[in-house]
This record gives structure tokens, sequence and C-alpha cells, in this order.
């Protein structure tokens, strides 16, 4: 009888251990898809962001850019200095227009901050890592194909469409074909075109 007691209990000892090792196993299950979780809210969120600010300059910034002196073209020119241009952005940063230009020579990258005003490099802030270095990697890639260069696209685009000013220009590739989007604005509007860069 003490013999069968004893077996009994080792039986429920290992149940508890086994059921124990089972609940640590769907917590530490739980934990990591806790973590998985936050990781792809955090991103979509940030996607999110991105795509807000990718439908169009704000009303701070298009009112920035009625004081500009220095046209989107201008500064793609004006970076060529430092290498190719990839793309091209007006921007405020810290309530104070910016223009940044992405530019590449040989294998390094850099972003070119010219000067709205004047229409000098202000700034060359070399790009080495990060979310930064696989956007120019991937416009690099775009202007590889490309026949045109930024600048003969957003000047085009400026021509077509009289009393805009361009505001960005980026370069995709798009079923295996360079393109440029060019987002123009003109008071309230805004309006983004796409050019092809093989042509």
């Amino acid at each position: 009888m003490r013999k069968r007691a004893i077996i009994s209990l080792a039986v429920v000892g290992v149940c508890l251990l086994a059921g124990y090792a089972a609940y640590r196993v769907v917590v530490e299950k739980d934990k990591g898809t806790s973590a998985e979780l936050a990781m792809m809210l955090k991103v979509a969120a940030e996607r999110d962001e991105a795509e807000r600010e990718a439908e169009g300059p704000s009303t701070e910034l298009a009112k920035a850019l009625e004081g500009a002196q220095v046209s989107l073209a201008t500064g793609l020119s004006a970076s060529a200095r430092e290498g190719q241009p990839l793309s091209g952005t007006f921007a405020l940063e810290d309530e104070t227009l910016q223009l940044s230009v992405y530019t590449m020579r040989g294998n390094a990258f850099a972003e070119v901050i010219v000067d709205s005003s004047t229409g000098q490099i202000a700034k060359v802030k070399p790009v080495t890592s990060g979310e930064e270095l696989t956007v120019a990697k991937m416009q690099a890639a775009a202007m590889a194909r490309a026949k045109q260069s930024l600048r003969a696209v957003v000047d085009k685009a400026v021509t077509v469409n009289q009393g805009f000013r361009a505001v960005s220009v980026t370069p995709t590739l798009t079923e295996g074909h360079p393109v440029a989007e060019v987002t123009l604005v003109k008071d309230d509007t805004v309006k983004t075109v796409t050019e092809r860069l093989d042509e």
C-alpha cells in the first residue's frame, strides 16, 4: 500500500513538472509573440506616418516655399558637385526651409543640404548605415537604368504644369523601368506626376 502511494506521488510530481514546463513554454512563446506584435505595430505606425507625409507638403511647407529663392532643379544642379543626384526634396527642419538632395559618388552616398536662399551647399552628411543607406541604394539602382537626369524630369514637369512648383523628386523601379515621381504644389493644390527615366 505504501509502495503504491509512493508511486502515485511520483506520478503526480512528474505531471506537475510537465505542466510547469508546458506553462513556461507557453509563457515564453507569448512573450515572443507579444514582442513580435509590438514590433509589427511599431513598423505599421511608422509606415502610416510616412504615407501621410508622402501625401503632400504641409500647409506650413507650402507657405515657406513661396519665399524660397531656389528651385528644386537648381538644388539638384548645385548638389551634383558632390556626386550624382539620386533624389531631392524640400522640407521644414526646425521651422526652417531646407532642400535635401541625396547623392552618390562611386560607392559612397551623402545627403547634401542646399541653402534654399542662395543655392549654395550648406552641409554634406555621409550616409553610411540604416534606413537612409537602404533607400539611397534603391534610388541608385533606379538611376543606374536612367537615360535622363532628375533635373531634366523636374524641368519638364514644371513646364507642363504651369504655375506649379516642384517640391520633391524620387526615382523608383516600376516593372523593371526607372520612373521618377515629381510632387508639385500650387497654392493649396498638390499633385504628383510620374515620368519615365529610360525614354
